[in-house]
């Protein structure tokens, strides 16, 4: 494995680009500025002022050499997010956008489709830099005639960590970030902002990341060990005085921290220097993760007096977690620069907030886990985080895998959009197992929640795992009562079932997909259908069965695109990649990781056809569909028929409905979506149906809603054929193909002639009256 894979990833997982759509009267910007090209109104204002940083000093690295403290503020954070922010400070910039609430409806309108990109797994030309492949006007192109209008680039500014004068490599697929810099592996902001005048170009944005959660051990970590000035205030870390050092455990001279165990933890608890056990161990492993907390070895500080600090990381040890009470706001006024740069000096529509429902914690009752999750600190970091980028005209999502509780109350006042980890993992299932049953469980939950469809993001394959965590089912819903598959059953217990049988069909029956830790299963799209059609080894996987697959994918795509809210998919998807053999990753799944066979590298336009690995090391995954424009060129591949797909959700406005029923069905593996699109023209909403076959087998079928009006026309839109009449109970019959999918609309029917009527005369009888 070449030594530049720095990356194992993540922690799962700018400036609003004006619609291209006509409108009926002019904006406010566009009123104000009529003449300026887009490049020069008021989001320019946020790239002024370029940050300057010198090289490192040759002597000694340690809180005594004043030299080197300085060349760490220099690179730190902390400081950039200080010059940034003077330079917005009072300016009318700050003012021009509303910024007190989500609007899912006006992110989504900015960009519905989106790639998500992994900057390792990009295999691009020789000498040719990540940044610079997605600047590339052939790639948007592809994208545009697909129908792609946003890239999720992924992080790609410096991550990892610094010993000394050196940076260490990431730990977390570049989550740990440790600078504002682009990382020269990933391009430069030159090359940035060339992409984002491309994707504008082509109808599209940009959109980036920050971490609000987390660093990585860089400049401001090793000045917060060294107790300067406000540093310590980024992180939850408590100093411990060295009377209880014989508490902590000894760090190997080749490390600079160590996790502490359970023992340790409480004990440091019981005498109040931590909050202790938290409520769960995100990647716990024995020996190396098995409690949220590590301790730092000796560190001398500026002051000269030596310390140890115990730190909180919610994930991996290189994680330190930013405390957002902390007296100095030290760590809010990080994270919020971080965000402006990125929105302002690269020219982002958006960012992604990753592990930003880990913002609080809270000592709780004698006896019980520390309050970390569901905190209000968390919902109010994040209002602010999401006002702050809404003040500046862009907009949010949030990958927050909670309860849908948490979900709701989060994007109440923080984010514009969350990512679907509500139906991501039940779709899956219902393609494993044939039947939907789960997957229309999740849906009215998410209904009966208040969290709308078009509020989320609709991911298919990213670079994280399969999660089947099932947090809403598994932990406070654990005890709640469901009907499922015909009887009473608590929600632990369907979630249980649910991750028994992706477990069996995906990586028992199959050798190529490999469960990860206690959070999911490392797979690709296609590599989940090949498991669930029966594929035992990935050599069995023949050009014959290629179709097959094509289909099931596209039913999945037809899921997440013919519904509300954002449909994302990645690389992996849009090239038919399947997983990495283990034996060819080998070093990066020593740990545990196993993640790392799901992110091949594959070549989306033919940039090197000869490649065996992207500039990264990352081994080359196995294409069954072949890069876009080969794809393009052929009707029945597999971008070309998600192309007519996503224009049949374009022209339709399907990403802006309302989502009002899920109905029952007698079919198992079918799946109905019943939605309300608003007319245009401001007339009654149009009904829409998402008609889906989650199994290999034909159905004959019925519709049945209330929410469908009768005696409507069934159109089916993409051959433009009426199919069926809604009758009088609201139901019509269906047909669906294996792995089959209907976009059907509903035109209202003639209205019914009144019922003629026939005037009864009232027949008086003049019979006597009988008296008695």
């Amino acid at each position: 494995m070449s030594d530049d894979v720095q990356l194992e990833t993540g922690s799962s997982n700018g400036i609003e680009a004006e619609a291209e759509t006509e409108a009926a009267e002019i904006t406010y910007d566009e009123q104000r500025y009529p003449a300026r090209p887009r490049r020069l109104r008021p989001r320019t204002n946020l790239r002024s002022g370029s940050l300057r940083r010198s090289f490192s000093d040759p002597r000694a690295a340690n809180g005594q050499n004043p030299a080197y403290v300085e060349w760490l503020v220099r690179h730190s954070m902390l400081k950039d997010a200080d010059v940034l922010s003077r330079q917005l400070s009072g300016q009318p910039s700050m003012w021009r956008h509303p910024y007190a609430r989500p609007d899912a409806r006006r992110a989504v309108s900015t960009a519905d489709v989106w790639f998500t990109a992994y900057p390792i797994s990009v295999i691009t030309r020789e000498h040719e830099t990540y940044i610079g492949a997605l600047a590339d006007p052939a790639l948007w192109s592809a994208f545009q005639a697909i129908g792609i209008n946003g890239v999720h680039t992924g992080p790609v500014k410096r991550a990892g960590g610094i010993s000394g004068w050196s940076e260490t490599p990431s730990v977390d697929g570049h989550f740990d970030r440790i600078s504002t810099q682009i990382d020269p592996v990933f391009g430069n902001e030159e090359t940035f902002l060339r992409m984002a005048d491309v994707a504008e170009e082509h109808g599209g944005s940009i959109i980036d990341d920050i971490v609000p959660g987390h660093t990585g051990k860089g400049a401001d970590f090793r000045l917060a060990e060294m107790a300067f000035k406000d540093y310590p205030g980024i992180y939850h870390m408590v100093e411990i005085p060295p009377e209880e050092w014989d508490l902590l455990p000894t760090v190997p001279g080749n490390r600079d921290s160590i996790n502490l165990d359970a023992a340790t933890e409480a004990a440091l608890s019981e005498r109040g220097y931590i909050i202790g056990e938290l409520q769960r161990v995100i990647f716990y492993s024995p020996g190396v993760k098995e409690t949220n907390w590590s301790v730092t070895a000796p560190v001398v500080g500026v002051d000269g007096v030596t310390r140890r600090w115990v730190y909180l990381h919610y994930f991996k040890e290189g994680q330190p977690s930013v405390n957002w009470l902390d007296p100095t706001f030290a760590g809010m006024r990080l994270v919020i620069g971080d965000a402006l740069h990125s929105l302002g000096d690269l020219g982002a529509s958006a960012l992604r907030l990753d592990a930003n429902g880990f913002l609080g914690v809270e000592k709780s009752a004698e006896g019980l886990p520390a309050w970390s999750e569901g905190h209000p600190l968390s919902q109010a970091a994040n209002h602010i985080i999401a006002g702050m980028v809404r003040k500046v005209g862009g907009f949010t999502f949030q990958e927050l895998n909670l309860t849908v509780d948490d979900i709701r109350d989060t994007g109440a006042v923080g984010a514009d959009l969350s990512y679907d980890f509500i139906n991501r993992p039940a779709y899956q299932h219902a393609l494993a197992t044939g039947d939907t049953e789960f997957l229309r469980l999740t849906l009215r939950t998410s209904l009966e929640f208040g969290v709308e469809p078009v509020s989320l993001v609709h991911g298919m394959q990213n670079h994280d795992e399969l999660t089947y965590e099932l947090v809403h089912w598994s932990t406070l819903h654990r005890d709640d009562v469901y009907t499922y598959r015909g009887v009473e059953t608590n929600g632990l217990a369907i979630a249980d079932s649910i991750r028994a049988e992706l477990t069996y069909v995906l990586t028992e029956i199959a050798d190529y997909n490999l469960v990860f830790t206690q959070n999911g299963i490392a797979c690709t799209t296609t590599s989940l259908i090949a498991a669930s059609r029966g594929h035992q080894t990935l050599d069995s996987i023949r050009d014959a069965d290629i179709p097959d697959i094509r289909e099931a994918h596209l039913v999945l795509a037809a899921f997440n695109a013919w519904q509300p809210g954002v449909f994302a998919l990645s690389g992996w998807d849009l090239t038919g990649a399947l997983t990495i053999p283990k034996e060819q990753v080998a070093d990066l799944i020593a740990d545990g990781d196993t993640r790392w066979i799901e992110r091949g590298a594959h070549d989306l336009v033919g940039s090197a056809p000869e490649a065996t690995r992207s500039a990264s090391g990352m081994p080359r995954a196995r294409s069954l569909y072949g890069t876009l424009p080969d794809q393009l060129e052929r009707p029945d591949s597999f971008a070309s028929l998600l192309r007519d797909m996503l224009r049949i959700r374009a022209d339709n406005g399907i990403a802006t409905a309302r989502q009002v029923d899920i109905p029952n069905v007698a079919q198992r593996s079918m799946l109905v979506m019943v939605h309300e699109i608003d007319d245009d023209e401001g007339e009654e909403p149009v009904t829409q149906v998402t008609v889906l076959n989650f199994s290999g087998e034909p159905i004959d079928g019925a519709v049945l809603s209330e929410a469908i009006p009768p005696r409507a026309s069934v159109v089916d839109v993409a051959s433009g054929e009426t199919i069926a009449k809604v009758d009088d109970l609201h139901s019509f019959p269906i047909h669906l193909e294996p792995y089959g999918r209907a976009f059907l609309m509903l035109e209202p029917g003639p209205p019914e002639p009144p019922t003629a009527t026939t005037a009864i005369p009232i027949i008086t009888s003049a019979m006597p009256i009988i008296q008695p």
